[in-house]
C-alpha cells in the first residue's frame, strides 16, 4: 500500500522469519557462530533462548541457510508439543524416513541407521527443535536418547533446542540432558543504538536510500518496544502506513505516540 510513497521495493517490517532481513548485532552474530560451532565440532547439543519476538526463529532460518552450504542432513521440528512416540515419528519424517509401524524400538533403529549412514558419508546430522519449551517432560526423556548416538570422541547427531526463557528451567531440571548441552546462549532485547541500526538495516534491505524515522521517533519506538524486534516491526509498519495516509515525509515521535495509543487503547 505505501511502498511507492516511501520509495521502497518491498515491505521492510513484516513479522516473518525472512533471513534476508536478519539484523546482525554483535549478540546475534555471536549466537549464530556458537550454533554453527556446535554443528561443525559435533558438540552434541546446543540451546538458544530468548523472549517472545526477539528473533530466535529468524536466526534459526539463517542457521539453516548456512547449514545448507555444508554437507548436512537436517531436520526441523516447529511444533514439538507431541506425545513421545509421535515426536520420534516426526524425527523420522524430517529425515525422509517413512516408518511402517509405530513401535518405538523400530523407530529408534531407523533413526540410528540413518545417523550411521550419514557418518559413513562424512555428513553431519542435525535436528533443530523450535518452540522447545512446549515439549513435555516425557518427550524430553526420549529426546535425551538422541545424544546416546556417539563415538568415543564425538556425537553423531547435533540437537539444537530453541525456545522461550522457561526452557532454561525445564532443561535445568533434567540433569542428564542439561549436562550434555555444551553450548547455551540467551538473546537479550536490542539496546537503543541497536534499535536505530535495526530500523536502518531493514529499510535499506527493502530499497530505501534515506532515513525515514527521526531520532525522536526511534526513542519512542525503543521505549515502547523494549528492544523486542517483533514489537519494533509492528510499530514501524503501522507508522509508515499512517505516514502515507497523512502524507508526511518523515516519521517523528508524535506519529509513534499515535500508533502506540492505537495499539494499546484501540482506535476510537
Amino acid at each position: 500500500m505505501y511502498l511507492e510513497y516511501w520509495g521502497l521495493d518491498e515491505y521492510p517490517f513484516e513479522n516473518v522469519p525472512d533471513p534476508k532481513f536478519m539484523y546482525y548485532s554483535a549478540e546475534y552474530e555471536e549466537a549464530l557462530v556458537r550454533l554453527l560451532y556446535a554443528v561443525q565440532r559435533k558438540k552434541g547439543a546446543a540451546m538458544l533462548t530468548g523472549e517472545v519476538g526477539c528473533g530466535k526463529t529468524t536466526l534459526s532460518r539463517v542457521l539453516i541457510q548456512k547449514l545448507s552450504e555444508i554437507d548436512c542432513d537436517l531436520g526441523l521440528i516447529t511444533n514439538p508439543s507431541l506425545e513421545p512416540v509421535e515426536f520420534i515419528k516426526e524425527i523420522c519424517y524430517q529425515f525422509g524416513l517413512n516408518p511402517e509401524n509405530g513401535l518405538k524400538v523400530d523407530l529408534w533403529n531407523m533413526i540410528k541407521s540413518r545417523i550411521l549412514e550419514n557418518e559413513k558419508m562424512d555428513k553431519s546430522t542435525v535436528l533443530i527443535v523450535d518452540e522447545a519449551q512446549l515439549i513435555s517432560k516425557e518427550t524430553f526423556e526420549e529426546i535425551r536418547l538422541l545424544l546416546n548416538f556417539q563415538l568415543s570422541d564425538r556425537f553423531l547427531l547435533t540437537l539444537i533446542l530453541i525456545g522461550q526463557p522457561e526452557l532454561q528451567t525445564i532443561i535445568h531440571d533434567i540433569k542428564q540432558l542439561d549436562q550434555r548441552i555444551a553450548i547455551k546462549f540467551h538473546l537479550d532485547p536490542l539496546n537503543r543504538d541497536e534499535v536505530t541500526e535495526y530500523i536502518s538495516s531493514r529499510l535499506s534491505k527493502a530499497g530505501s536510500n534515506k532515513e525515514l524515522f527521526t531520532s525522536d521517533a526511534v526513542s519512542e519506538i525503543y521505549h515502547f518496544s523494549e528492544g523486542i524486534p517483533r514489537k519494533i516491526n509492528n510499530l514501524c509498519d503501522m507508522s509508515l502506513m499512517i505516514g502515507f495516509i497523512s502524507k508526511i515525509r518523515l516519521i517523528e515521535g508524535m506519529t509513534i505516540k499515535k500508533v502506540v495509543k492505537d495499539i494499546t487503547q484501540g482506535h476510537p
